[in-house]
């Protein structure tokens, strides 16, 4: 199965959900690294890949969200990054098989590009090259780079996928509802996304995490379509994030993320999945639900971008 060629053939690709969920679910110490299970307790992680594929999912990231040297730093592992990555995507690959696509999961840094902190565009796009090149060493068929809110950050991520692989990459930024519109935490507009990260040279390009609700990424993916022709991944979360007795709850039922993911198709996604909060359960409704809205090669006209 190619990435690029998926969209001659369908209406829609359906992503997985929440990791950290499950893995949380699973027993992850709290305050720890989740990358760290790659190399401890691969089962766990081999348990949430296998979970998602059951559930439907056409793609599967892997467990390496945090998995930079720069993240990995704070955990004491900055040192085990090349094989932390390489058994996150051993790991997703073998739960996947050769009937899904395994999209190796590259998230922010915690750190920021010159003039905002010290860290320079080349050392930002080497420690991205080290953690891209290792996930394609352990065998992904693409590079998802996620939950992006600087635009320079995520420029050096893709300059490093391109520098060391050639391999789909997509990217996604995490939007807020503000006044004017969209924003992320960084202020970005989803006009200067569009220009700036398509100039950067991705296969797809989205929205994932965030604090919009599910009607809001409906919105979002609107404004995305019209701005253009890629195809455009949306992982929303289960809804809003709130504090219960100390735990973070998310309220969108998987019968609401069956109906958000129609609606997000019908605004133009390609990609659909979930992000924080969304488990196997929402996934499968997600599946149930665009099986029974979109046969086969049929759909809104529009829906699948072109690609590069």
């Amino acid at each position: 199965m190619d990435f690029r060629s998926l969209f001659s053939q369908r209406t829609y690709v359906l992503f997985d959900g929440a990791w950290g969920t499950l893995l949380v679910a699973g027993g992850r110490a709290a305050g720890d690294a989740p990358e760290r299970l790659n190399l401890t307790d691969p089962q766990k992680v081999a348990n949430a890949a296998h979970s998602y594929v059951r559930a439907g999912s056409d793609m599967i990231i892997t467990n390496s969200f945090g998995g930079s040297r720069l993240k990995l730093a704070h955990y004491g592992l900055a040192d085990s990054t090349r094989e932390i990555n390489i058994a996150a995507a051993r790991i997703s690959k073998g739960a996947a098989g050769d009937s899904h696509l395994v999209f190796g999961s590259v998230g922010p840094t915690g750190r920021f590009v010159e003039p905002l902190s010290e860290v320079t565009r080349e050392e930002m796009t080497d420690v991205f090259a080290e953690q891209i090149e290792a996930l394609v060493a352990g065998g992904v068929d693409g590079i998802l780079i996620e939950t992006m809110t600087d635009l320079a950050e995520a420029e050096c991520a893709i300059a490093a996928a391109h520098r060391v692989c050639q391999v789909p990459v997509a990217c996604t930024f995490a939007f807020d509802p503000v006044p004017a519109g969209f924003r992320t935490m960084m202020g970005v507009s989803p006009e200067q996304f569009v220009d700036r990260i398509s100039a950067a040279g991705v296969d797809a390009i989205g929205v994932n995490c965030g604090s919009c609700d599910l009607r809001q990424v409906v919105t979002l993916v609107s404004l995305l379509r019209r701005l253009t022709d890629l195809p455009i991944i949306a992982r929303p979360n289960a809804g809003i994030p709130r504090l219960e007795n100390g735990v973070t709850v998310f309220d969108a039922t998987p019968d609401d993320l069956g109906k958000a993911a129609v609606e997000l198709v019908r605004a133009g996604a390609s990609v659909v999945g979930g992000c924080c909060g969304t488990t196997p359960n929402h996934i499968q409704a997600m599946k149930t639900a665009l099986s029974r809205e979109f046969q086969k090669g049929a759909g809104p006209s529009g829906c699948i971008g072109t690609g590069h």
